[in-house]
Parts: C-alpha cells; structure tokens; sequence
C-alpha cells in the first residue's frame, strides 16, 4: 500500500510494504517484501532496504545506505553520508553504510558515514555512531560505546 499522500517515484515497491503518508521515494531506490516505512520519510536513490524492515516515522535514507532483512530504524533516526559535507561542493565523497541483518537502531540517533552495523546489534535511542559496531553487541551514549552482548 502507497498511500496516496506520498510521493513514491520507484515502480518496484511490493504490493505486501507500506508507504505511509508525507514520504518520498526516489526512483531508484529498492525497497523490499513486508516492509513498513512510516510517514514523514525520505528515501534517496542509491538506496537498498530489505525484506521485513521498518522504518519509523522522520527518518531520511540517503543515497549509499544499505538496510538488510529485519532491520528495525527507530524515529527519527539520522544517516549522513558525507563526512565533511559543505554547500554545492562538488567533489564531496560518498561514504556507505550498511545495516546487517536483524540490527536495531534506537530513536533520535546519529549514524556517522561509512559505518557498518553489525548483525542483530542494537544501538540505543539518542546514540551517536562514530566507529563500526560488531554483530551482536548493544552499544549506547555520545559517542557510542559497546555496552554489553545481546541476546534478545
């Protein structure tokens, strides 16, 4: 479901995902099977989103981010994608990041570019990510630091 609200320029998106409305989705963006992307989203191009995800309310994806299956994106969570982003500056690189499997992003964090976020790793509300996070680990504070090993 579209809602009609939305500004959805992919023709790709499965029928069983949501788009809720106030989002816009760029034209190459690809979106996967059961997902849930609440209102108020922006999705760039260079954009790949798993099956099972969801993505809460205010989040902006944008171009070289990667969410794998079940990856749970908490509201208002904030990708960037430049590390030193300056107006009209042409020569600015892009910095991918990617999300493994099964990860959890808690709401009001800052994700810092070119970080991988490891499978089933939880990173808690308000966290600000400098550095590369392992699988399986809940990391929390500015800067976020490992906290303990999850198993939930």
């Amino acid at each position: 479901m579209i809602h009609p609200l939305s500004d959805c320029k992919t023709t790709s998106i499965p029928d069983n995902t949501n788009i809720w409305q106030y989002c816009v989705v760029l034209s190459e963006a690809i979106i996967g099977e059961n997902c849930n992307i609440c209102s108020h989203c922006f999705i760039e191009n260079d954009v790949k989103i798993g099956n099972n995800v969801t993505v809460k309310c205010g989040v902006q994806i944008w171009d070289g981010i990667e969410l794998e299956d079940d990856v749970m994106i908490g509201s208002n969570v904030t990708f960037t994608n430049d590390m030193y982003p300056r107006s009209k500056n042409k020569d600015w690189k892009l910095l991918k990041t990617k999300v493994c499997k099964g990860a959890t992003i808690g709401a009001g964090s800052v994700i810092m570019p070119g970080i991988t976020i490891g499978e089933n790793a939880f990173i808690a509300a308000g966290s600000v990510v400098t550095k590369d996070v392992p699988a399986g680990e809940l990391w929390m504070g500015n800067p976020a630091r490992f906290y303990r090993k999850v198993d939930f």
